[in-house]
């Protein structure tokens, strides 16, 4: 039985890696689902076509999450095209590492307006709609590293840290509109922007997975699509680890 059949759904960051995953993941589970790109548009296509081969509708907009301007209009897009809006997905994120001493102001406002400005925009876009049909599901994908810090990610953790502090305030203040509000939190995962990473990294990261091995998107998206799911409506307010016990 499918968990999300005729919900419709935004997934932000959803051409490529964990994004469009989680957008095909909604989709095998009955959803309609729309992403949004900036530069992969052929990508998108990509994730749309296979969305639409499950009998789904797909949909890809392109707009930067760092404008508020284009989270109002992808949301309004969809809410035209899909006929309502049940499910959000804040996924959109970048990295810009560095020491903090030899950190650039540029390096720290773009990860900031991406990683964190960039979930509430599409939260302030869609909230009205939730809170008007009284239910709705939001899902942010935060990181470990938001939980601990890493060293050379002062901007990204710190983004990552407060998109868990987001996570519980909307969760109380959405709680009374029926909507559930939840973050979940990767360890390093196997996506494209992995390939490229020293072997040190990967030697590290394993190190620490008690499970022994990195994460799959498509394990990432499952969480995601339960917490997305009925079967989650008592659920408001957590923050889920998808890591293999790297935190621990």
């Amino acid at each position: 039985m499918m968990m999300l059949e005729g919900k419709k759904a935004i997934v932000t960051g959803g051409s490529m890696g964990i994004g469009a995953s989680i957008a095909k993941e909604l989709a095998r589970q009955g959803a309609n689902v729309a992403i949004n790109y900036r530069k992969h548009d052929t990508e998108a296509r990509q994730v749309v076509a296979e969305i639409e081969s499950l009998g789904r509708k797909g949909l890809a907009i392109k707009a930067d999450v760092a404008n508020f301007a284009d989270a109002q209009r992808m949301v309004d897009e969809v809410k035209e095209k899909f006929g309502g809006l049940d499910i959000l997905v804040n996924n959109a994120g970048i990295n810009r590492d560095s020491v903090v001493w030899k950190m650039t102001e540029q390096q720290w406002d773009e990860v900031l307006d991406t990683n964190l400005k960039g979930y509430f925009n599409y939260i302030h876009a869609a909230v009205g709609i939730f809170r008007e049909q009284k239910s709705g599901k939001i899902v942010n994908v935060t990181s470990i590293n938001g939980l601990r810090g890493k060293f050379g990610q002062t901007n990204y953790s710190a983004s990552k840290a407060g998109i868990i502090g987001l996570t519980k305030a909307l969760a109380r203040e959405l709680g009374k509109s029926n909507v559930n509000v939840n973050a979940v939190a990767p360890g390093l995962i196997e996506t494209e922007m992995m390939k490229d990473a020293p072997e040190t990294v990967k030697e590290a990261a394993l190190a620490e997975i008690v499970l022994g091995r990195l994460g799959k998107p498509e394990e990432v998206a499952e969480v995601i699509a339960f917490l997305c799911s009925e079967a989650a409506r008592h659920i408001t307010g957590e923050v889920i680890r998808v890591d293999g016990g790297q935190y621990i």
